[in-house]
């Protein structure tokens, strides 16, 4: 062999090693020896498949004995409504509010007793497909309702330490259920309570402090609808708007025997006064705070068990439910001002009477001290005032 083919044959051979020597690496490389990542990506998932609607209904179809205010409502998951009514048995639609999002629906006024309440409609699934709103439930028929009363009266003005009273036809079992359904908004706020008092049938309303003068009143009392107990409902609702005049307190003392008069915060008069007999329990005058309850230019008083039936009066103003007065008794002006010998009532004179009568608002405070009984829950409306605040507060349903 020559020279030169003997280098070729070299050349040659070297080339045939390297090609190996990269073919060889290429392999490797593939097999996932080298530095390079050649992982497989998972497949991607597609999007969750479009919900279809789900309806439920509150009451639930079926339910029996459903109280007339008891929540009343339709809500679609995965969907929204697209058309819905509830009516009554003869076909009168139930006012109702949709939401904005038109995923539910809820009544806005309190159903009849005793009736069957049919849905329909249709709810629309996020998925295009349609849904039925149906089913039917039925209210309560109650063994009895009762009805109520409000003390207050619309566009009346009062005196600053007037109650709410709520007083009931008969004694009430679930007095929450009622408190629940009470409610008193005022302008300026004002910070109060309501009590149910020594007989079952009345709750009161009074301030932790006499009003602010001037201050605005809304009292609602949404009992139509409330079990009251034993099967007997809320008869209607009550509502009154009111105001708080100006302020004007009575400070009498039966020791001094003198009624004084402060009216926004000055004293405007100073009357001699003759209280209750203090040797007789049942004459004498109650010491606390009283409220005025009514006016009358003349009154007949009667209390048969000390002698007397139908005697007039003249600007006789009530502060009590024990038969305590303000009026004109021209018999004892000698004795007013220096000696007790009224049956309880405030004795002044008739010009004094009438200056006072004339002054009264429903609803002022007249307190009384110095006397040896005090003012209390045998002595009827409004006794209100004789409570502290915490005795007050104690005496809620809610507090219980």
């Amino acid at each position: 062999m020559t020279q030169r083919g003997l280098r070729t044959g070299r050349a040659g051979g070297l080339l045939a090693l390297l090609l190996t020597f990269l073919l060889a690496l290429t392999a490797c490389s593939g097999d996932g020896g080298g530095s390079t990542d050649q992982t497989t990506e998972p497949p991607k998932e597609g999007p969750p498949p479009a919900a279809a609607a789900e309806v439920t209904a509150q009451p639930a179809t079926g339910a029996q004995d459903v109280a007339p205010r008891d929540p009343v409502q339709v809500s679609v998951a995965g969907g929204t409504i697209r058309s819905i009514t509830l009516t009554n048995p003869v076909g009168k639609e139930v006012a109702g509010q949709l939401s904005g999002d038109k995923r539910s629906w809820t009544a806005t006024e309190p159903l009849g007793y005793g009736k069957t309440y049919t849905w329909s409609g249709t709810a629309v699934g996020e998925n295009g497909t349609t849904e039925p709103i149906s089913g039917s439930f039925t209210t309560v028929t109650p063994t009895a309702t009762m009805g109520g009363r409000l003390n207050v009266g619309d566009d009346k003005t009062y005196g600053i330490a007037m109650p709410i009273s709520v007083t009931f036809d008969s004694p009430v079992t679930d007095k929450a259920a009622v408190e629940n359904a009470l409610s008193v908004e005022t302008t300026p706020p004002t910070e109060g309570a309501w009590a149910w008092l020594e007989n079952d049938s009345s709750v009161h309303w009074r301030p932790k402090e006499y009003w602010q003068p001037g201050t605005e009143v809304s009292v609602k009392a949404l009992i139509y609808g409330v079990r009251l107990g034993d099967g007997v409902y809320g008869e209607a609702d009550l509502t009154s708007d009111f105001s708080i005049g100006r302020s004007q307190i009575v400070k009498a003392n039966t020791q001094t025997h003198r009624m004084v008069v402060y009216r926004d915060g000055a004293e405007v008069a100073d009357y001699p006064a003759s209280f209750g007999l203090e040797s007789d329990p049942g004459r004498v005058t109650r010491s606390g705070i009283h409220v005025v309850m009514t006016k009358h230019e003349t009154y007949f008083m009667n209390n048969p068990g000390y002698g007397y039936e139908d005697f007039e009066v003249n600007w006789a103003v009530r502060i009590s439910n024990n038969g305590e007065f303000t009026h004109g008794a021209p018999w004892s002006v000698a004795d007013q001002g220096k000696e007790n010998v009224s049956h309880g009532c405030i004795n002044l004179s008739p010009e004094n009477a009438k200056e006072y009568f004339d002054s009264a608002m429903m609803g002022d405070p007249v307190e009384i001290e110095g006397s040896t009984q005090q003012l209390g829950p045998r002595d009827g409306a409004y006794h209100d005032w004789s409570y502290s605040w915490d005795e007050w507060t104690a005496m809620s349903a809610l507090s219980r």
